[in-house]
């Protein structure tokens, strides 16, 4: 049985425990405590949590069987290590974005008496993870690997952010600028090797799958698959019905180095190159209105189509191929995929 949102959630409380129970050892004081507190809750829960609960799916499909009470809550915990790093990435980003609202709610730094607090809680929440790391994992042969591999996946997913700001920085709109090779950079680095890379990860070095060959496998699949994702995640941004989306797209307005905004680049006319040029990256409705339309005269919603048939096909070959000799479980690939096929949020 898949987890569920609220087995997931069980577990962070004791979680936090943990991580006051650090605090009170340096003798914080009790104010810096509860606004600790605050900001690990605040941040950290909230969100589809779809990186997480796929480190407990995927461990359980490696093991090849239910996991005990013990399992569960390790695997639950290396999860909820992704969710921190992913808080802390949120946190810093909409700071750097200057974003209002974040699941719902104001982004943390505009909270009430927040401000550029904001900053040193992102750093916290960061290490949070490594405190809990040594608490719970310190005593495995593997320690040193997981060490690495959050230092690695956080350092890739910030040389991402660095590209993406560089190349569309809000207030300066550059199209010369855009390429599908920057796009490419970026969605890889950004995206595809902490969303969907990591929670295999995580689950092979938890339940000693991870050799040199299965890690090679999940990269070659993984980061292909996070790449489908991050486009998907652009085609839906200007496509999808926002009431099902559940957020109005901003990547016209924000001059985001969509997926969308390079494929209208490579086909456009001289006449339409200059609509966008005119019109992209503008703080106003009319403006975004005018790129939609010409988005909707490129057909690229045909042409999304078409890539998302052809991406599909090559990751179902790819799966198909998969050496299981060493332990690896094709499922784990298959589940990844299932979930966002035709995902319409």
């Amino acid at each position: 049985m898949p987890v569920s949102r609220q087995q997931f959630e069980a577990v962070f409380p004791r979680l936090v425990d943990d991580i006051k129970e650090h605090c009170v050892k340096y003798k914080l004081p009790e104010q810096a405590l509860q606004w600790f507190e605050k900001s690990l809750n605040y941040n950290t829960l909230g969100g589809k949590y779809n990186r997480g609960i796929s480190v407990i799916d995927s461990t359980r499909i490696l093991l090849g069987r239910d996991l005990s009470e013990d399992d569960f809550f390790k695997a639950a915990t290396l999860g909820w290590m992704i969710e921190l790093l992913q808080a802390f990435f949120l946190v810093s980003d909409d700071i750097m974005d200057s974003s209002k609202t974040r699941r719902g709610q104001p982004c943390w730094y505009l909270a009430p008496n927040v401000g550029m607090v904001a900053i040193n809680d992102a750093f916290m929440l960061e290490t949070s993870i490594y405190m809990l790391l040594r608490k719970y994992f310190r005593q495995e042969k593997y320690y040193v690997d997981l060490l690495e591999l959050f230092h690695d996946v956080s350092f890739q997913t910030e040389l991402g952010q660095l590209c993406d700001l560089l190349t569309a920085p809000e207030d300066h709109v550059d199209l010369d600028n855009f390429s599908m090779e920057k796009y490419t950079f970026i969605v890889i680095y950004k995206t595809a090797y902490y969303s969907f890379y990591l929670p295999v990860a995580l689950a092979m070095y938890f339940s000693g799958h991870a050799t040199p060959k299965n890690l090679q496998q999940a990269e070659d699949i993984l980061i292909p698959m996070g790449e489908y994702f991050q486009v998907q995640d652009d085609y839906l941004d200007n496509f999808a019905d926002s009431s099902v989306l559940g957020k109005i797209g901003t990547d016209i307005q924000d001059n985001k180095c969509s997926w969308l905004v390079n494929q209208a680049l490579k086909k456009c006319s001289k006449e339409q190159r200059q609509v966008l040029e005119e019109n992209y990256g503008r703080k106003d409705r009319k403006c975004e209105a005018r790129v939609k339309t010409l988005f909707a005269e490129l057909e690229l919603e045909k042409v999304y189509k078409e890539y998302e048939e052809r991406r599909v096909t090559e990751l179902r070959e790819k799966i198909s191929q998969i050496d299981e000799s060493d332990g690896m479980r094709k499922e784990v690939y298959e589940e990844f995929l299932r979930k966002i096929y035709k995902r319409s949020k």
